[in-house]
This record gives C-alpha cells, sequence and structure tokens, in this order.
C-alpha cells in the first residue's frame, strides 16, 4: 500500500472516476448520419436504444445487469472504448483493480486519446500507489482536456504525495482557477504546501 504524506489540514481526496455519460459519435458513418451505400449490414434495434446505450441507462439506475451490458455493446462493437471505460469504473468500484486496469487499457487500444479512459486510468494507478502511472496519464488527460479542473487537483495531490511541492502548487492553483465549485479543500492543501516549502 502507498505510504501516504499527512498534511496538517485533513487529508484531500481526490475527485472520483469520470464515466461516459453519452455515447460519443460514431466514426463509421459519415457526417450526415448515413449508412456507408456498401457497408456491411447492421441489426437496427426496434427500441432504438443501443447496446451501449442501454448500459448506460442500467448503470445511471446503478442496476447490476450494466457490466454484462457494457460486454455485449463491447461484442457488438458499439462505442468499445466508451463501454470499456465504464466497465472499468464498474470493476474499479468492487476494488479489481487488475481487471479495472484492463478494461481502461482496452478502451484506450480502441481510442488513445480516450479523455475518461487516460483519466480513470490515473485514478486506479493513484489509488494502487503507482504514482509514477498516475502522473502521466492525468497530465495525457491535461493535454486531450485542459479545461476539466478535476485533473489538475488529482495530479497536484500525486505530485505532493511525490514530494513535487512546487509542481503540485502550481497544479493546484491552475485548478483554484478552473473550478467554480468550493475550492477550501485546495486553499488549505497550497496553504499548508506553501509552508512546508519555508
Amino acid at each position: 500500500m502507498a505510504k501516504i504524506i499527512q498534511f496538517p489540514v485533513p487529508n484531500p481526496e481526490k475527485f472520483g472516476f469520470k464515466p461516459v455519460r453519452k455515447k460519443k459519435p460514431d466514426t463509421e458513418t459519415n457526417t450526415h448520419g448515413q449508412l456507408h451505400l456498401f457497408g456491411e449490414a447492421r441489426v437496427i434495434n426496434l427500441n432504438k436504444l443501443t447496446a451501449f446505450e442501454e448500459a448506460l441507462l442500467l448503470d445511471e439506475q446503478g442496476d447490476n445487469r450494466a457490466g454484462q451490458q457494457y460486454q455485449k455493446a463491447i461484442e457488438a462493437g458499439d462505442s468499445v472504448a466508451d463501454a470499456y471505460c465504464n466497465l472499468g469504473i464498474i470493476e474499479s468500484g468492487k476494488k479489481q483493480y487488475t481487471k479495472a486496469v484492463d478494461c481502461f487499457t482496452k478502451s484506450l487500444k480502441a481510442d488513445p486519446r480516450h479523455f475518461e479512459a487516460h483519466y480513470n486510468l490515473a485514478n486506479v494507478y493513484a489509488e494502487i500507489g503507482n504514482l509514477a502511472l498516475a502522473k502521466i496519464h492525468y497530465a495525457i488527460s491535461i493535454e486531450i482536456e485542459p479545461s476539466f479542473p478535476n485533473s489538475y487537483f488529482n495530479l497536484g495531490i500525486t505530485l505532493a504525495l511525490n514530494n513535487e511541492i512546487n509542481e503540485a502548487i502550481k497544479h493546484l492553483l491552475t485548478y483554484r482557477n478552473l473550478s467554480g465549485e468550493d475550492q477550501s479543500q485546495a486553499e488549505d492543501l497550497i496553504a499548508s504546501l506553501m509552508r512546508s516549502l519555508h
């Protein structure tokens, strides 16, 4: 288990996982939403929900069948990267970290720039104490989605745990500038880290 540096303020908690909450555009269809004239045949679901959308609906309702439905979406080739990403969150919630890492990396294999997969993979690595890999994936998530504040906050905590205080403060200040939410935890952490420099 990772060693945790005790700060004089209550231990900050990193922000949790970021699930994919809507189906991303399918790159297999053209921009007008029409199927390719000579493409493969597709099964049309009469209830108009794809396997991924059904899984997402079950997941949002807290239904235990969501994982099985995400697997069906993967097998059907429906939003594969998104389905693996959300399946990884489910596995992480069960503390099945090896399976979670496997799901997130399969998501990245399907889409190497999948923002949520990088961010969530960083959260798993931070959780299991692999700060080096957590730093890399938080940094990649920032490159892909520079306006998402939670990546900066979690990277700041990871850097602080790794005694990279100046870099931690820099990322926490960026979080503070981007976030419109309660920033008291970040303010306390920044102040504590600044005191530790003197």
